[in-house]
């Protein structure tokens, strides 16, 4: 929708860019823009506010305030309730319409409705634009009208939408006279809590010019280079699309479907979407199953630490751990695998390994992490919800050389091809040089944790 005249508005949400920006294309044609992100208290003073992710969104705000005074513009940062300083801000410079970015979390929908409400108060427009999503919800439904709860064919309604048009960046940006911007806040003005020391660089300079790498070549094997936990054959755009410092329309409309590689990306541009509409239809996904095997989790602090840590005698799932501690980020091959150890292996409540992604995760996303971990745990939307992965055999498949693990355990560098991902404890068996002997034996017994899982399940093996 075009915006003409007055003052406009943009909230800045999870869409902190200028390129393909639709809530700001729409304020930029009114007379004068009011660009705000308000570091809203509520998120700021909850568990969401990781470390990490902190760290990506203080880089994509000096990022966005960058492209915008470049265009004559700037970005008004404020801290507080976000409702509350949209009504103070837009009341102050009169107004004429809100813009916002569509979201689909139980707080982006109480947001929308208080922004809703200052709208009406103020007799000025709201407008709320495409946001996260590539497909928005109601334009894939399933046969009954709702939501899908299997993957497959929501892929093929999606596939046959066609997305809306990529709009170029603003050439001008007008501010309202007499704005105090205001500061964009240190890490240490928001957290005590610090970010690991691996992080990649945040913001939409970083975006772009790692979605043109991305196109340039390496795309072209994901096919097969996307599951080899060793190799650097993903994209690595999730954070850029989690905070939307790239959008996944302009991502999706730079593919070329019959090239190789690039049908099989734009699957994992659906998952997103998928993921995104069942968090739109459960509110509740970061906390109820969404189809419950009236679990009976087991209490056990000593193995979640060591699962935490990094330190459970499975090779692989250690190295997963550890590059998230790392990087702030994991190879998805490595998020299926120690995420199924520990609900399945270890049989332990989805939730605990969800929030400690979340705790570290710089693409920590309420419906890709919720959505995954229930996918893995089985209460989610898996159609083979008892399947078990064993990580020796996920490791000898996806780390044949075993470079991954060596590279994130360094007590089995001594240790050469595949025969790292079958450790034993030291004087057992030979495998150990004097390097390796500080590594821990297997906290469980894959066998015994499958049956385990199995009888908890009332279920036959599916092995994975």
């Amino acid at each position: 929708m075009a915006t003409t005249g007055g003052t406009a508005l943009i909230l800045f949400t999870r869409d902190l860019r200028i390129h393909d920006q639709p809530a700001l294309a729409a304020a930029a044609a009114a007379d004068r823009v009011l660009p705000v992100f308000v570091l809203d208290d509520a998120i700021l003073g909850s568990r969401y506010a990781a470390p990490n992710r902190l760290v990506g969104l203080l880089e994509a705000l000096q990022d966005l305030r960058g492209s915008l005074r470049a265009r004559g513009g700037d970005l008004v940062v404020r801290r507080g309730r976000t409702v509350e300083i949209v009504r103070e801000l837009a009341t102050a410079h009169r107004v004429t319409s809100l813009h916002v970015a569509r979201d689909h979390s139980a707080y982006a929908r109480r947001r929308e409705a208080g922004l809703a409400a200052v709208a009406a108060d103020l007799g000025a427009d709201l407008v709320v634009h495409p946001g996260v999503m590539l497909v928005e919800p109601e334009l894939v439904r399933a046969t009954g009208g709702g939501h899908f709860k299997v993957f497959t064919p929501y892929w093929r309604r999606w596939s046959a939408v066609t997305p809306r048009a990529v709009l170029p960046a603003p050439d001008a940006v007008r501010l309202p006279a007499d704005v105090d911007p205001g500061a964009v806040p240190s890490l240490t003005d928001l957290t005590a809590g610090a970010p690991a020391p691996g992080l990649a660089p945040a913001g939409e300079t970083a975006a772009r010019a790692r979605l043109a790498w991305w196109l340039d070549g390496p795309i072209d094997a994901y096919d097969t280079g996307r599951n080899l936990m060793a190799e650097d054959g993903t994209s690595r755009l999730s954070p850029h699309l989690h905070l939307g410092t790239l959008s996944v329309t302009e991502v999706a409309a730079s593919l070329q479907p019959r090239r190789p590689g690039h049908e099989a990306f734009l699957q994992e541009l659906c998952w997103r979407d998928f993921d995104h509409q069942l968090l739109a239809a459960r509110p509740d996904l970061a906390s109820v199953d969404v189809r419950t095997k009236d679990d009976r989790w087991r209490d056990a602090p000593d193995e979640v630490a060591a699962w935490r840590e990094g330190r459970t005698g499975y090779p692989v799932v250690d190295a997963g751990m550890r590059q998230l501690r790392h990087e702030g980020w994991m190879h998805n091959r490595a998020r299926m695998v120690t995420a199924s150890f520990l609900t399945k292996h270890l049989y332990v409540d989805w939730r605990i390994g969800a929030w400690h992604f979340m705790d570290h995760l710089v693409d920590g996303d309420v419906a890709n992490n919720f959505g995954q971990w229930q996918w893995t745990a089985g209460t989610g939307t898996d159609s083979r919800p008892n399947r078990m992965f064993n990580p020796v055999i996920q490791g000898e498949r996806y780390d044949p050389d075993g470079a991954y693990v060596r590279r994130w355990v360094p007590e089995l560098a001594g240790i050469s091809g595949k025969a790292v991902h079958q450790p034993r404890p030291a004087g057992e068996g030979g495998l150990f040089d004097a390097d390796a002997a500080a590594y821990p034996p297997p906290i469980v017994d894959h066998r015994a944790a499958r049956d385990r899982f199995l009888a908890a399940r009332g279920a036959e093996a599916e092995p994975a």
